[in-house]
């Protein structure tokens, strides 16, 4: 494993960043922060190297870092195949357009609300989630995301879920030891956890970090494999976006295809020089 240059990087890790789409915080979109990108793509690649990783949902892009930073030999290690499954199309087409772009063959996204069943269509070896963090619903939302990851990977193989870690704050604490024991009863135990790594974007809570919590299936767990299904579960879906804030949309659809690299003109005006009046 070769010493990985931060400036390069932070470079690649910027190119991504400048191709995502902005945040819609009323479905508990939140980025984190470019440095903790880097790091935490560099954490991703390795535990999953050579395997087939499932992304389920990735507004941050990290799986597009976790590509990239390999395709740009920033990493010498990495998955063999990333998928990402998210309900916006905005975050589908700006990973399928940076794949395209740069020829990362191994990196595609699928269009998938994570209520509906999982498509299953193949097995991956590892999942990663960071879903809403339930500070309203105790959970229930991130226990639905770690759902389709472990349907993703027919109940086998490991998970790195990404959630809230905060020592004064006591629904991080209620929300981990529901996540931890719902993971329990799918036949999954806590294999490590990584605590208070990442930063976000968040300017209600600067401070609020997350963590990466890491599960792993117990052995011979695939008899519990079964069909998946569509959350239908009044107190599941119960403040799943935050307080009040049901599911009420399907998909995020994109109306037009924005280049992330450029300002969108309604963002500014162009005042002329009198002469070019």
């Amino acid at each position: 494993m070769k010493q990985v240059d931060l400036r390069m990087a932070v470079n690649a890790v910027s190119d991504v960043v400048q191709n995502r789409p902005r945040p819609l915080r009323e479905f508990d979109q939140i980025h984190m922060k470019t440095g903790d990108m880097v790091m935490q793509s560099e954490i991703v690649a390795e535990w999953a190297n050579g395997k087939r990783l499932a992304f389920i949902g990735d507004g941050d892009a990290v799986s597009v870092c976790v590509a990239y930073l390999q395709a740009r030999d920033v990493l010498d290690f990495g998955p063999s195949k990333i998928t990402v499954y998210d309900f916006d199309e905005r975050t589908v087409q700006a990973v399928k357009r940076f794949a395209d772009r740069e020829r990362l063959e191994n990196l595609d996204a699928e269009l998938y609300n994570c209520l509906d069943a999982f498509p299953d269509r193949r097995k991956y070896d590892c999942f990663y989630t960071n879903p809403p963090w339930g500070a309203s619903n105790g959970g229930e939302s991130v226990n639905v995301f770690v759902q389709r990851g472990i349907e993703a990977v027919n109940f086998e193989g490991e998970g790195m879920i990404v959630i809230a870690d905060d020592d004064e704050l006591t629904w991080p604490k209620e929300v981990l030891g529901n996540v931890q024991a719902y993971a329990s009863q799918a036949g999954f135990y806590v294999s490590r956890m990584q605590r208070k790594l990442h930063e976000y974007h968040l300017d209600d809570a600067p401070d609020l970090k997350s963590c990466n919590l890491f599960v792993s299936a117990r052995p011979g767990n695939a008899k519990r494999l079964r069909p998946s299904q569509a959350v239908t579960d009044p107190e599941k879906l119960k403040n799943f976006y935050g307080r009040s804030q049901e599911p009420w949309v399907h998909y995020v659809r994109e109306k037009k295809k924005p280049d992330y690299g450029k300002a969108p003109e309604e963002e500014y005006a162009l005042e002329l020089l009198e002469k070019n009046k």
